[in-house]
């Protein structure tokens, strides 16, 4: 078995000169100790699935840059290996794989071609994700089992298949890309969201049984994505295109695929629509840059003490903040609701005692002195 724990790899060739030297401004604060002089940042190796779209793309080169190693994996029904052999011809410290993420076994094999390189695996990112627009009605079980069986089965298969590896090294980073959709609910995106939903639940129970074992992780929650970064690392529409048992057959929107709407949703002001008209309306305008935000993941790589949430972009912060604003305000409103404790009951029980008693008392106080 090859093991190169300690690579002395050269940098990134593809990359020009002022990419490779470009440093974006943002950086995570001092609380999580960030790389840097204080911390400098040693060789990791990625696992990082979803490498071949724009956000998975960014992450790579990012990493690839900065002298990390990486084992880059793209969906076998979007990629071809020649394709993805491509990288390992133009980056010495990076081999490319082909993975469908809803089979354990493909899964698996990837971990396990990434170990036997590399060595180990110090930090999984997972970029990879499948997106329907369209109303819940009109979403049919392939598209909202594709959806769960990418978004939720996929990253559940990753954590299972790795976790013994992480456990046995009592090291280990997550690094999940969820979404605003996570957060909240949009309309048009229902199965979406509620497959994002799952990843959140999911990732934040793991990370309490894991915690003893030194293993962390980052649920990343990004806005709408701005497209910066086109090399490279491309889908093969060739292959999409010709493999129909995994392929959507619907149009490509952005990121999403799009279900026609049926006739009851088929208004230009459906609230079912509303995904794509936000799409429709950003446009070139989408704030939140791949490239600063693959930055920021790959410092959660190699910060000590990362957060259990990023959240990226504007969009983002507003959104999600405003949704949990909501949520407070409506405990709020009906709290009074609520049913009390036994401890409660307790209390509220001998205050009415007192209460009564304080009554009785002054009742016959007030007898007496008449």
């Amino acid at each position: 078995m090859a093991s190169h724990t300690s690579p002395s790899f050269k940098t990134a060739s593809a990359l020009s000169p002022a990419s490779a030297s470009r440093e974006p401004r943002l950086h995570l604060p001092s609380t999580t100790d960030p790389p840097g002089p204080q911390n400098p940042p040693k060789p990791l190796v990625w696992l990082i699935f979803g490498a071949t779209g724009h956000m998975g793309r960014s992450l790579v080169k990012t990493a690839l840059v900065r002298n990390d190693l990486v084992a880059a994996v793209g969906r076998t029904f979007e990629n071809s290996p020649e394709s993805m052999k491509k990288l390992e011809d133009e980056y010495e410290n990076c081999i490319g794989l082909l993975c469908d993420v809803r089979a354990r076994e493909t899964v698996k094999r990837v971990i396990d071609r990434t170990i036997e390189r590399f060595g180990r695996i110090d930090v999984i990112a997972n970029c990879s994700g499948y997106g329907v627009i369209g109303a819940c009605e009109d979403q049919d079980e392939y598209d909202i089992r594709n959806q769960f069986e990418t978004n939720f089965t996929g990253t559940l298969n990753m954590i299972q298949l790795s976790l013994p590896h992480f456990r046995e090294r009592r090291a280990g980073r997550y690094l999940i890309f969820s979404s605003t959709s996570g957060a909240l609910g949009v309309p048009g995106l229902g199965p979406y969201c509620a497959s994002k939903y799952a990843v959140e639940g999911l990732m934040e129970s793991m990370l309490y049984e894991v915690d003893s074992f030194n293993i962390k992780g980052t649920l990343v929650e990004p806005g709408h994505m701005r497209r910066d970064d086109i090399g490279n690392l491309l889908s093969d529409p060739a292959a999409l295109a010709t493999d129909h048992n995994l392929a959507s057959p619907l149009p490509l929107y952005g990121h999403f695929f799009v279900k026609p709407p049926s006739e009851p949703y088929n208004t230009t002001t459906a609230p079912a629509a509303h995904a794509k008209r936000m799409l429709m309306w950003l446009g070139d305008k989408q704030p939140a840059s791949a490239v600063k935000a693959a930055h920021l993941v790959w410092q959660l790589g190699h910060c000590s003490y990362p957060p259990l949430r990023l959240i990226l972009g504007t969009y983002a912060v507003e959104s999600i903040r405003d949704r949990l604003k909501c949520i407070i305000e409506e405990i709020e409103d009906w709290k009074y609701l609520s049913f009390p404790t036994g401890d409660q009951q307790g209390s509220s029980a001998a205050a009415k005692d007192k209460a009564s008693t304080a009554n009785r008392d002054d009742k016959e106080g007030g007898s007496a002195a008449g």
